[in-house]
């Protein structure tokens, strides 16, 4: 992927956040405002699903999407805040449990098996760096959870939107970026690759044996 559809998709992703968080709070129960903030997340899903051949999150997102379709189709249902509540919730807990169960003892981590799908054989060091990185997204995914439901629940609709909408989204690049940065001067032995590889190895089907990854 050159550095300018790179570039161009982020700043795409930026002006949705901000047109995400306007919609939440202007016009938050309207079918086509429903349509606009699920929809995107969900056939984005459904693409990943797709490429990498896993046939229960094919069935999971294709669901959710005839949800979106009966829900928009009936006018909309009132307020809708606990529904975008289960959205960013729900999506970061599957996370959570995703790159939690890739931790167990005996098998290799969610990011070493991005990693060993970009970059090869890893060594002992690589392995142990990769699992240390996955228990970070996975903790990071596990308060992400909580502070969603703690803001609902104690802090007007206006900042829970500006979490769940801006502060989630630069948090995950942030983070991204930061232990992209941070690899190669810990292991210089990482073979240095873009970060546009890193997103189409999360997005293309692993090899099999190979743990799922970023």
């Amino acid at each position: 992927m050159p550095n300018w559809r790179l570039s161009l998709g982020l700043l795409a992703a930026a002006a949705y956040a901000v047109l995400s968080h306007w919609l939440m709070l202007h016009a938050a129960d309207r079918p086509w405002a429903v349509a606009a903030l699920l929809g995107p997340l969900l056939l984005a899903g459904l693409g990943v699903a797709l490429r990498r051949g896993h046939l229960p999150s094919l069935a999971g997102f294709v669901f959710a999407l005839l949800g979106l379709y009966a829900l928009v189709a009936r006018g909309g249902v009132g307020d809708l805040n606990r529904l975008y509540l289960l959205q960013h919730a729900g999506i970061h807990l599957a996370l959570f449990i995703s790159f939690a169960a890739s931790l167990r003892p005996g098998r290799l981590s969610l990011i070493g098996g991005v990693a060993q799908r970009v970059h090869g054989r890893l060594s002992p060091d690589m392995v142990v760096y990769t699992g240390k990185v996955t228990r970070m997204w996975a903790g990071y995914f596990l308060a992400m959870v909580l502070a969603s439901l703690c803001v609902y629940a104690l802090a007007p609709w206006s900042v829970w939107s500006l979490l769940a909408n801006l502060v989630t989204p630069v948090l995950i690049t942030t983070l991204f970026v930061g232990e992209y940065l941070l690899r190669y001067r810990l292991h210089p032995e990482f073979e240095r690759t873009t970060l546009s590889a890193a997103l189409r190895a999360y997005c293309n089907k692993p090899a099999s044996g190979e743990a799922a990854g970023r």
